[in-house]
């Protein structure tokens, strides 16, 4: 896999002043401002290559700075609190590595240089302190060294729609299960109303949390309910009034959240794996804590952890199926009952195979892996989430390392076959028949063409920019010049007929300047995130599953202060949540790298039209 050059910074241009501060929520304890780094991280890695030239002061006259898609090459995982490689370097595998080339991830929670927000509409446009090309080059050398050291978010961003599941929870951009509402492709009501004006302001901040200086912690994690907006801080996670930001409820940990499931049950209680204790710079205290969480009512339900020997296993991956909870990792899965905790299958010291991770949701799937490196096989099981109990089985061809859970119902994997340039954990979608275990259709996943990606090497449930639903798979098209314009951009997206492999012809185009992101599912509708234009605020759209006619639902202000704090949280990056008028956006890394920035850095914010 090639490494793609890192992202240039996204600079927009001048703009007036910003209306005076509004009383903020308080601010937590140990919250604070993390400082710009003075100089590249060092630790042994590479120093990264020369930068790219600053960000236009003007309303460009060039493509305009893009984050874009582009994802640093694989690279071994630093422990916690070691400064990681700002740009990848190649690794060589081998059997009992797990090399991770998805981990490096700009935007997770390093600084990105804004002003505090001002929870109204009608700002004037621009406004905030301006940066310039110097300082914005090391703000996007920072943001490019992120590394994902123990995943699962809930992006995330969005999950995937579950009619079983009323706490929606993010971890990714990734793909939801087909709702039973949906109808295929033909036109169809989803949940998501549009309200009387989709003109968003910012409900509330959550300040960043402080670490310790030149560290960097996870904080993966984000749910919501009908009563609650949960995040991961450091070592704990907290309760929010989703429309005040309030705090209701804090649930202290012994160290950071390290996985976090994308799922929940019906009365809201999701799954998390955590550290026994805080790491250092010399060493990570192992993800080997699972635990459950009631999110409404604020409270740990149980913890557990298991053995491969006399050591405890680190847990790559956590989901949630059913009333179970299920655990991967290179040492076997783990299953218990989300109510009592109790063990209903766990790893066993003489398997010969293993269950590397699960996806959940509507259904339970697990990544079953057979033989050494390079001789790999991959079983792709639908498990009874009881019992653990095989109910059908596709075997992958011998080979193909890492695989990744799309969706469970219908079952979706990707899979990066072979070594394809600019595919990011994915070149291949496989279709697959859950009750038979008979593949329907294999498609490919052009990295010229679409832009999607996964993470199957740890987390098998964390893919982004992809969705399912309809029986179709949506996916955005890399971005295009916009016709008769010299710098602006945009890009569309398709869907794809699980049965024959093809796409349908229904295209949506997110318009000029504009670059569209699926989120998951709502009904028969896809729901979708526009990344805006240097001069315009992001939208929460919906696109009709037949007509594929988009409606906006949300639009945020288009102050630069805010548009800063919002681009910063990257659709591919972050997690992102929407639900009934609310926009919720969060980092999933915190970190101080000991530099002379005062300004606030936020670990979410929240917009909402009502």
């Amino acid at each position: 896999m090639t490494q793609p050059p890192p992202p240039p910074p996204n600079q927009p241009p001048p703009g007036g002043g910003f209306g005076p501060p509004q009383d903020q929520p308080p601010q937590q304890p140990g919250f604070g401002a993390p400082q710009l780094p003075a100089q590249q991280p060092g630790y042994g890695y590479p120093q990264a290559p020369p930068p790219p030239q600053g960000a236009p002061q003007t309303p460009p006259q060039a493509p305009p700075a893009d984050p874009g898609y582009g994802y640093p090459g694989q690279q071994q995982q630093p422990s916690y609190g070691q400064q990681p490689n700002p740009y990848g370097q190649q690794q060589p595998g081998g059997y009992g590595q797990q090399p991770n080339p998805y981990g490096q991830q700009p935007g997770y929670g390093y600084p990105q240089p804004t002003m505090p927000l001002h929870p109204q509409p009608g700002q004037p446009a621009g406004g905030g302190r301006k940066i310039s090309p110097q300082l914005a080059i090391i703000v996007a050398a920072v943001v490019a060294i992120a590394l994902i050291v123990g995943g699962g978010v809930w992006y995330a961003s969005s999950s995937g729609d579950d009619k079983k599941d009323t706490a929606s929870s993010s971890g990714g951009t990734g793909g939801g299960g087909d709702e039973k509402g949906g109808t295929g492709g033909t036109s169809s009501k989803g949940d998501e109303k549009v309200p009387s004006s989709t003109a968003s302001s910012v409900l509330f901040q959550v300040p960043q949390p402080k670490p310790p200086v030149d560290t960097t912690y996870t904080v993966n994690g984000s749910w919501l309910t009908d009563t609650v907006y949960a995040k991961s801080g450091i070592a704990e996670v907290v309760g929010y009034d989703p429309d005040k930001g309030t705090k209701l409820w804090t649930i202290k940990l012994p160290g950071p959240v390290c996985q976090a499931s994308r799922h929940a049950t019906e009365n809201g209680v999701t799954a998390i794996a955590y550290e026994p204790g805080m790491p250092t710079k010399e060493r990570t205290a192992g993800c080997s804590e699972i635990a459950a969480i009631d999110l409404n009512a604020g409270k740990k339900l149980w913890n557990k952890t298991a053995k491969s020997g006399d050591r405890p296993i680190r847990w790559d991956n956590v989901t949630v199926s059913a009333n179970t909870v299920a655990a991967g990792s290179t040492s076997g899965g783990g299953a218990w009952d989300i109510e009592s905790g109790k063990s209903l299958w766990a790893p066993k010291p003489t398997d010969t195979c293993y269950d590397a991770g699960y996806g959940g949701g509507e259904k339970l799937v697990a990544v079953r892996k057979c033989g050494s490196y390079g001789q790999r096989q991959l079983q792709i099981q639908t498990i009874d989430p009881a019992s653990g109990k095989v109910i059908s089985e596709y075997k992958m061809a011998t080979g193909i390392e890492y695989a990744s859970i799309v969706s469970t119902e219908p079952l979706v994997v990707a899979a990066e076959v072979g070594e394809v340039e600019g595919a990011q954990g994915i070149s291949d979608v496989f279709a697959i028949d859950n009750k038979t275990g008979k593949l329907r259709s294999r498609i490919s996943v052009d990295p010229e063409k679409y832009v999607a990606r996964c993470d199957g090497i740890s987390r098998v449930e964390y893919c982004f920019q992809i969705v399912v639903g309809n029986d179709r798979l949506y996916l955005p098209t890399e971005e295009r010049e916009v016709t008769g314009s010299d710098y602006s951009r945009t890009n569309s997206i398709v869907a794809i007929d699980l049965n024959s492999g093809k796409e349908t012809g229904q295209r949506a185009d997110a318009g000029d300047g504009y670059t569209l992101t699926p989120l998951r599912m709502d009904g028969g509708n896809v729901l979708a995130y526009k990344r805006p234009p240097y001069d315009k605020g992001g939208q929460i759209v919906t696109i009709d599953g037949g007509t594929f006619k988009e409606t906006k639902l949300l639009e945020n202000p288009a102050t630069e202060v805010v548009r800063d704090v919002e681009t910063s949280m990257l659709p591919e990056y972050s997690e992102i949540l929407y639900h009934d008028g609310r926009l919720f956006m969060a980092q999933v890394y915190a970190s101080d790298f000991g530099g002379s920035s005062t300004e606030k850095e936020y670990l979410a914010v929240a917009f909402g039209t009502k």
